[in-house]
């Protein structure tokens, strides 16, 4: 993983369970029909970040994920933010309340979901 240079966006996923300390992106990510990472501009424009240990992180705005169109799965329970290279995370937290998937369902990370780093 070349994480040398500063990364201009973050991509979030979504997860059916925690994908732990030792996780990637990769890990318990969700797979219904449809669903795709999504990237936020790496700004002010995109997050909001708060505090000091731990510092708080939010989106600024709504991350609405594409319809899922089939095979739902389980709950979404996590998110993570990473940068969008081999699946490298740099962070992860719940998604409360969870998200239960449906054909038709647009999974929704709210500017209430935040990610503490300690």
């Amino acid at each position: 993983d070349d994480q040398s240079s500063p990364a201009t966006t973050l991509t979030v996923a979504l997860h059916t369970a925690d994908p732990g300390e030792t996780g990637t992106q990769a890990t318990n990510e969700t797979a219904y029909t449809g669903y795709v990472r999504k990237t936020v501009a790496r700004t002010t424009g995109g997050w909001t970040v708060s505090g000091t240990a731990p510092t708080v992180v939010s989106p600024v705005a709504n991350i609405d994920f594409d319809e899922c169109t089939g095979s739902p799965g389980a709950a979404i329970t996590h998110f993570s933010i990473g940068t969008g290279v081999s699946n490298y995370m740099m962070y992860s937290g719940t998604v409360t309340p969870n998200i239960t998937m449906a054909s038709g369902v647009i999974p929704r990370l709210k500017t209430t979901s935040t990610i503490s780093e300690d």
